[in-house]
């Protein structure tokens, strides 16, 4: 499981057999969400983080999102 960055204890990762569309899992301890980040940035599922802690991980995905999509495309190219 990549981590790609961690942000105010969310941690922001993909698993190393995801498939597309391009998205990342956030976790908070043993909670956690997944989010779509192509085409727009949208909650896919949520098991059990608290609504601030989504508001906190979609500002963090619109931040970063260039670069998750970078390691993704990285991560997933060398790994075919």
């Amino acid at each position: 499981m990549p981590t790609l960055f961690i942000y105010l204890g969310l941690r922001f990762f993909f698993y190393s057999n995801d498939h597309e569309p391009i998205h990342v899992h956030v976790s908070s301890g043993d909670q956690e969400a997944k989010f779509r980040v192509v085409p727009e940035i949208e909650l896919i599922e949520n098991n059990g983080l608290k609504p601030r802690e989504i508001r906190l991980s979609i500002m963090a995905i619109e931040e970063n999102r260039e670069i998750i999509i970078e390691r993704w495309n990285e991560y997933f190219k060398n790994n075919d």
